[in-house]
């Protein structure tokens, strides 16, 4: 006796299927709990003091009074005032300045320290501490150098012949002295951004460019230029944001003289503010300091952009 025995197919049996997710309305997903912390530490640390700082721009404020409601009479006032104009000038000029002379410096340097040599690790360390010191440190000592009678610059200069020199007791070179602290004190953050980029590079354009006859001045040019300017405009922005910012080496060696010299917008921000309490006419200082702000960074990031490599 036979017995069959009828198999199902495959199609006859179909697999389970896992039952549809259904959302009950106990299980609502809540992520925002997590960021709201965060949400609120950054509206009342950045949001709230934007908002307030354009409110009292509108405003004749000063301290121990209350606030008056002038509208834009207070931006109308600043690019009528004199003082605050040339301000602004003061502070283009030192942020040119403090931002080219390190990137050159700082490429030079790192061009010098990529190639081997007797103790190069030791000078480059030696080349990177003053970036260590803090601001404030660094225009101390600088001012003790800078003395006429009891500084040690004019004592070197007087070695080899040359005269004393005002250095920032002048108005003509307090500027150009309050850039050498910058390029003494920032131009090691330059060279180290820069011999980074030195490091990557690759060898295959330089050994094909010795094959062509190509010299050092050609390869730089050509090939070392190109390919480390992402990094150059990296050591750029920056700089930029260091040098527009820049308040207490100013203040710690001028307080913004002689006379109005070397007052940037940040010095006469200060002033306004906590010597002569002018409460709205120094919040619309911050504000139009704002929208420089924001529109060299739009120029800056547009700049960045366009100097990454193409792939």
């Amino acid at each position: 006796m036979t017995i069959t025995t009828s198999l199902p197919s495959p199609t006859a049996v179909a697999p389970a299927q896992p039952a549809p997710f259904v959302h009950s309305a106990d299980f609502t997903p809540r992520y925002w709990l997590f960021a709201a912390p965060a949400v609120l530490v950054v509206g009342t640390v950045i949001v709230f003091p934007w908002l307030f700082t354009l409110y009292m721009s509108g405003h004749d404020w000063k301290i121990g009074g209350g606030p008056e409601f002038v509208g834009l009479q207070n931006f109308v006032e600043l690019f009528r005032d004199a003082r605050f104009l040339e301000s602004m000038g003061h502070t283009f000029y030192f942020t040119t300045l403090a931002v080219v002379l390190p990137i050159v410096f700082g490429t030079a340097a790192a061009l010098v320290f990529h190639r081997e040599f007797p103790f190069r690790g030791l000078l480059r360390t030696v080349f990177v501490m003053p970036m260590m010191a803090t601001p404030v440190a660094v225009a101390l000592v600088w001012t003790m150098m800078f003395h006429p009678q009891l500084g040690v610059l004019n004592y070197l200069l007087s070695l080899v012949g040359i005269g004393p020199q005002a250095w920032v007791y002048s108005p003509d070179t307090v500027i150009p002295t309050l850039i050498l602290v910058e390029v003494w004190h920032w131009t090691p953050l330059v060279m180290l951004i820069v011999l980074g980029g030195l490091a990557g590079l690759p060898r295959e354009p330089y050994e094909s460019a010795l094959i062509d006859g190509a010299n050092d001045w050609h390869m730089f040019r050509h090939i070392t230029l190109p390919l480390v300017w992402p990094f150059i405009m990296v050591a750029i922005v920056i700089r930029t944001i260091d040098a527009l910012k820049a308040f207490d080496t100013i203040f710690v060696i001028t307080q913004g003289g002689p006379g109005t010299a070397s007052e940037t917008l940040n010095i006469f921000l200060y002033l306004q503010a906590f010597q002569f309490y002018k409460i709205g006419y120094a919040s619309a200082v911050v504000v139009i300091f704002f929208v420089i702000i924001i529109m060299l960074s739009l120029l800056l990031l547009y700049a960045r952009q366009k100097s990454k490599w193409n792939a």
